[in-house]
């Protein structure tokens, strides 16, 4: 990433959606169930290493960040927020757990009901000087912001309810941490 990204996320006002740690193989189970992990994917051993690393680079190139955290109700998610930020440093926002179900089968009405949701969302400035991280999932080719590698972030620069958002960058975790000053 390029010294004048780095500068303005020192700044503030972008939101960074990150994509979870790496799962384990294997499926969610039909009977998902937020409140029992065993029904989930949930990190591997590398994606709690990589979730680790993630805060770790954050805090190394000072960028600040909103508290709290939001994060989606899967077990993967935010043991992802607690790894990366602490286990105070976040909050559950159920929307987030809507963005896995584009990867499904859903009726058309639910996918337009969940991408306005997520373009209103995209939207809202964070406060001044922060930046507001949101830990959830990938999305499907072509939709909402696309595929995104495990911990992988999309940058977005928003500009205000009503006036959309820009995608300014999407970095993998190899690229987010050779930033340069």
């Amino acid at each position: 990433m390029n010294r004048s990204l780095l500068n303005s996320l020192k700044s503030g006002g972008y939101i960074l959606y990150v994509r979870h740690g790496e799962a384990t193989v294997g499926r969610d189970l039909p009977n998902l169930d937020f409140q029992n992990c065993l029904t989930q994917r949930n990190l591997s051993e590398r994606g709690r290493r990589q979730a680790i690393f993630y805060g770790e680079i954050l805090r190394y190139f000072r960028i600040p960040v909103r508290y709290p955290i939001a994060t989606g109700p899967f077990c993967r998610t935010i043991e992802t927020a607690q790894l990366a930020f602490g286990s105070g440093n976040f909050q559950v926002e159920p929307f987030w757990g809507e963005v896995y179900k584009l990867s499904r089968n859903i009726a058309s009405i639910d996918k337009v009901r969940i991408l306005s949701d997520l373009q209103s969302a995209l939207e809202i400035i964070p406060e001044e000087g922060r930046n507001q991280v949101i830990v959830a999932h990938s999305f499907p080719v072509g939709i909402g912001l696309g595929q995104i590698p495990d911990m992988g972030t999309v940058i977005i620069k928003p500009r205000g309810k009503g006036n959309g958002y820009q995608v300014v960058s999407r970095l993998s975790l190899s690229d987010l941490s050779t930033l340069r000053y």
